[in-house]
């Protein structure tokens, strides 16, 4: 599609820019499984947490009856957005995540761990995720991010989230 609008466009004379950037939205499984291929076609990664999650575990987090089990520490969530970020690592293509868990301070520090260095978050997050950025090293984001990528499930993802921050948060950094 895009191809065809550039060619419209030359024969048209409209310019516009020859070496626009193309991104992909990583937010279903099949985008995250087959991120390889995309990576292929794309210059850059988004990867949208929100739906990532819903579609993954089949959670609407609007409804109240099941919105407990949206869970962005569970094992299969963690798994594809680490298959997304390898795809990208292997083809050098930048990513970088939105959604909610850009914009709470441990999914945040999860992701930095897992290499990610782009957020799009909601303004009101900012001052909250820049605290805990300067709360932290890269180092220990990792290995906050290797032991939370090897829980068994969320329970325990969550658990050794909370340990690592009662262990590695001085008291002025608590969230």
């Amino acid at each position: 599609i895009i191809s065809g609008v550039m060619e419209q466009y030359e024969r048209d004379g409209i310019p516009y820019d020859r070496d626009i950037e193309l991104g992909c939205m990583i937010e279903v499984p099949a985008a995250a499984i087959t991120a390889d291929l995309l990576a292929k076609e794309f210059d850059f990664f988004s990867i949208g947490t929100n739906d990532l999650i819903q579609y993954t575990l089949a959670v609407d987090r609007g409804n109240d009856r099941v919105a407990h089990l949206f869970q962005p520490f569970h094992p299969a969530v963690l798994r594809l957005i680490r298959n997304t970020i390898d795809a990208a690592r292997h083809f050098a293509i930048p990513v970088a995540v939105c959604g909610e868990m850009a914009s709470a301070p441990v999914p945040f520090l999860v992701l930095l761990g897992a290499g990610i260095r782009e957020f799009s978050m909601y303004p009101q997050a900012i001052p909250f995720i820049r605290h805990t950025a300067q709360c932290t090293t890269l180092a220990g984001a990792k290995l906050l991010y290797e032991a939370v990528l090897e829980a068994a499930n969320p329970a325990d993802a969550s658990r050794i989230a909370d340990q690592y921050l009662e262990k590695h948060f001085p008291e002025a950094c608590q969230l």
